[in-house]
């Protein structure tokens, strides 16, 4: 079973779906869905579609230097079948799977580290502008809670005291 890469999404086309276009100079063109190929029609520029492959990688939202990437590399020479090889193989690909995924996570906090700390200062510069605008009342309520609490206590010993 070969899985094919869509030609303007870069995502999987299974066997039995999406649909194939060919060109007058024989270029297979390997869509999806007709989203895509009604795109393709329209002569878009898939790095300049934000859905695509091409535009996350292009802008840096994805992750595109990947040691796990190289296991899905198409290789163009048949592989002679070796039984030990495919065990390892098929054991490894959760792992790699899990690696994979620590990775973009990594790379998705890593990426957004600037955005917070820019936010943080925004809020912080906010703050000392509009310092003023805080009610002050609520010192006040804090020494009142206090005095109540003594006053309460203080009752409870009397009331003790005549027992």
């Amino acid at each position: 079973m070969r899985l094919e890469k869509c030609w303007f999404c870069s995502s999987t086309v299974y066997p039995g779906h999406g649909i194939q276009f060919v060109r007058n100079d024989a270029k297979i063109f390997r869509f999806c869905r007709s989203k895509c190929h009604k795109n393709f029609k329209m002569k878009r520029n898939p790095r300049k579609v934000k859905w695509t492959k091409a535009y996350r990688h292009l802008h840096g939202k994805d992750m595109t230097q990947d040691k796990t990437f190289e296991f899905e590399r198409k290789r163009n020479r048949p592989e002679r079948y070796d039984r030990n090889i495919t065990e390892q193989t098929l054991e490894a690909i959760p792992r790699i799977l899990e690696l994979r995924h620590d990775h973009q996570k990594k790379y998705i906090t890593d990426r957004q580290k600037p955005g917070k700390t820019n936010e943080l200062q925004k809020d912080a510069k906010e703050l000392e502008q509009d310092l003023g605008m805080l009610p002050k009342a609520h010192e006040t309520s804090i020494e009142e809670t206090k005095m109540k609490v003594k006053v309460i206590k203080q009752q409870k010993e009397v009331d003790d005291m005549e027992e």
